[in-house]
């Protein structure tokens, strides 16, 4: 998979934006982020395209990094809510965009149940 095939598969799920954040920091002006309703659910250094960064179900971290020697610590993120994917690696093109589908579930909802809880 490539840098553009990733781009197109998170921007065709629903409500998702993206933007580079951080351009005030040296070290991360190249970090291209997907959000879902302004929360950021994946993101990834843009020049390097060698690992994204996903929010993670904390029930199964352990089990995908038994699982799987492409599945890591997050980069400067909570390590009990984020993984780090690294692509090319041990992991199907396939899983990781379930898992990363799985990340945008994963904050849609939170966001839709606090949404409708202020109704």
């Amino acid at each position: 998979m490539n840098i553009e095939e990733f781009r197109e598969f998170c921007l065709s799920l629903p409500n998702v934006t993206e933007k580079m954040p951080f351009g005030a920091f040296r070290w991360a002006k190249d970090i291209l982020a997907f959000y879902v309703k302004g929360k950021m659910f994946c993101f990834l250094d843009i020049n390097k395209f060698d690992k994204c960064t996903i929010k993670c179900n904390p029930i199964e971290i352990d089990e995908l990094k038994a699982r799987y020697n492409a599945v890591g610590m997050p980069f400067n993120s909570s390590l009990k809510y984020w993984i780090s994917i690294q692509f090319n690696n041990d992991i199907s093109d396939y899983e990781i965009k379930r898992l990363c589908k799985e990340s945008h579930h994963l904050i849609y909802l939170k966001n839709k149940s606090k949404n409708g809880s202020q109704k």
